[in-house]
């Protein structure tokens, strides 16, 4: 498994974008210098996998105007991306790229694939513009994902992103914020039992 502040694996697939109805190679050094959601699901045709993809394209041109790119993966094809995208009520809307994972490498690499079921386990990874993996959740299959919460986790990431630590002083945002949260500025040694 991945963790975090390591290199996010670079992959190259095939995948299809549902924007321009088209099928083509993606790769992920092609998004340098942007945020990209990864988000895993077991399975095209799946229940709770239709509820995710349709709750990230809800959030999809926020994620998109704070320079931040969604990716959809899964163990499926991109034949079978293709024809969900056609004819699920609730995935027809998505307008971010379905990558395709058969070969389980990309799985595989970040920790993903479930050997007892050959799928992908249902997660997400947020992956800052310098390639670096910031966060991480891996959900029970049949709990779907919360993507309010991941929206307002990338914020607060990006924030404290475009705001680097010194040793004696940084940001933090503390626990239940939302999006635009205050932070608090640390400062050491003063701030050290104030809190």
């Amino acid at each position: 498994m991945i963790e975090v502040g390591s290199p996010a694996p670079d992959f190259t697939a095939n995948a299809y974008f549902p924007a321009e109805n088209r099928v083509g190679k993606l790769s992920l050094h092609d998004f340098k210098g942007k945020w990209v959601v990864l988000t895993f699901h077991p399975g095209d045709f799946t229940f709770v996998c239709a509820t995710d993809l349709e709750a990230f394209q809800a959030y999809y041109d926020k994620f998109k105007a704070n320079n931040a790119e969604v990716l959809a993966v899964s163990t499926d094809s991109v034949y079978s991306h293709k024809v969900w995208v056609e004819t699920s009520p609730r995935v027809k809307g998505v307008k971010f790229p379905l990558v395709e994972d058969i070969n389980k490498q990309i799985s595989t690499a970040y920790g993903f694939l479930n050997t007892a079921t050959g799928m992908t386990r249902r997660g997400t990874v947020i992956i800052d513009p310098d390639g670096i993996v910031q966060y991480i959740s891996v959900f029970n299959d049949r709990l779907g994902k919360d993507v309010p919460h991941i929206y307002n986790a990338f914020i607060n990431l990006k924030y404290l992103y475009e705001h680097p630590p010194t040793p004696t002083e940084f940001d933090i945002v503390s626990a239940n914020k939302g999006e635009g949260s205050q932070v608090l500025h640390i400062r050491i040694p003063d701030s050290i039992g104030k809190l």
